[in-house]
């Protein structure tokens, strides 16, 4: 069912689609695991003729097939009676599609690094409580009560090409790109990129939070333009391009992404910047109609559990919560390696601020307008984008 309100939203979700492609061109890649055995009578659903039919649980998420894949044969194995539709899609389908569905259809689980609209939707009814051990164990800073939870723990990186540290020197924070950029303004000009806050949503949801956490934003969005920084729609574009010796720099990345990316071309080196780095996480609920709860249920407290949380670890490149793992790319390594640096994004209220059409509008005009000097910005006070000054002054 939609309404009003929730055409205005799907019409501001437009304006911040994360692919830039149009609605149209949204192919949809599917994942089938049949069940592997009929297993104890676990599914919702009514019985036909006396008996059940294997248990079915459809997930929607913004999470590329290959990422995905080692996790749900990892979760069939641990539960072979359970099989699994997964259905890709991009944030804003996630989105739309879970509104646009009648109750019938909708997935069971729905997952999405969209975060202030995974807290929309849950925050709005749409999500069922998780009461299990796991759930109730997980990290207060990871979830909404008991209905929305962080299952990934990725940082939003700088990647450059290792010979920008040989010709500049090593790049490993804001403060240091910023020189650079301030320093060696002719010779990077046009070989740096970044995401377009008008066109991405990942690029307006770290601009909007890093606008709140650093006084310095501005002369780096300033200093940027100033070197005809390409503005793009997604992290694989960012990637590509330094691959490719198109780009030397690329600010603002998806980290599990840019991780695995590096594995295949060493010339790229990835940084968590340790003077301040945004952690952005992949939200996940239950639909509240959801037509097979048992197995939504067996399946989010899979993705909570130590287990499952290790299999993210080893099986892909997406970073762990979980507070008993510490190994690489976990919550715990990174805290030990840059403490307070580590500014994960909340979850909760303040993410609405972000589909404010208002706000949304203040902060991209003055992003524009700070890109597009030719000379240093001069300081605007924090109240000119609603930012309490506690905030500004971090």
């Amino acid at each position: 069912m939609t309404t009003p309100h929730t055409n205005r939203l799907v019409a501001l979700l437009a304006g911040l689609v994360l692919s830039g492609l149009s609605l149209g061109a949204f192919a949809q890649a599917q994942l089938n695991y049949p069940a592997l055995t009929d297993g104890p009578a676990l599914n919702d659903g009514p019985a036909r003729n006396g008996e059940r039919p294997r248990s079915r649980l459809v997930i929607n998420a913004a999470l590329d097939t290959p990422l995905i894949a080692p996790l749900l044969e990892d979760f069939q194995r641990r539960n072979p009676d359970i099989g699994i539709v997964y259905r890709n899609l991009s944030t804003l389908a996630v989105y739309r599609t879970f509104l646009d569905a009648g109750a019938a259809e909708r997935a069971d689980v729905v997952m999405s690094s969209a975060m202030p609209w995974q807290y929309w939707l849950a925050n709005n009814g749409y999500a069922q409580p998780l009461d299990s051990a796991a759930a109730r164990a997980w990290p207060a800073w990871a979830r909404w009560r008991q209905e929305l939870f962080a299952i990934t723990f990725e940082p939003v990186v700088i990647v450059y090409r290792r010979d920008v540290a040989e010709r500049f020197g090593a790049i490993d924070s804001h403060a240091d790109l910023l020189e650079r950029l301030e320093r060696h303004a002719e010779a990077l000009r046009g070989r740096v990129v970044t995401y377009d806050p008008a066109t991405s949503g990942a690029g307006y949801s770290y601009a909007i939070e890093e606008a709140r956490l650093s006084p310095r934003y501005w002369e780096l969005v300033a200093a940027l333009g100033r070197v005809d920084t390409a503005l793009v729609g997604t992290t694989r574009e960012m990637l590509e391009g330094l691959a490719q010796g198109r780009y030397w720099i690329g600010y603002n990345l998806l980290g599990s992404y840019a991780r695995e990316f590096a594995r295949e071309h060493p010339e790229l080196e990835v940084v968590v910047p340790k003077d301040y780095a945004l952690v952005t996480h992949r939200l996940a609920f239950i639909a509240r109609d959801a037509r097979n709860p048992y197995a939504a249920r067996r399946f989010l407290d899979y993705l909570l559990s130590e287990q499952g949380q290790r299999a993210i670890g080893e099986l892909t490149p997406l970073g762990t919560i979980h507070p008993a793992l510490h190994g690489p790319g976990s919550a715990n390594a990174l805290r030990e390696r840059l403490g307070d640096a580590l500014r994960p994004i909340d979850i909760g209220p303040g993410l609405l601020a972000t589909l404010d059409n208002l706000k949304r509008e203040a902060l991209l005009s003055r992003w524009r307008r700070e890109f597009q000097r030719a000379t240093p910005p001069a300081d605007i006070p924090a109240a000119a984008l609603d930012v309490p000054p506690s905030e500004a002054a971090r």
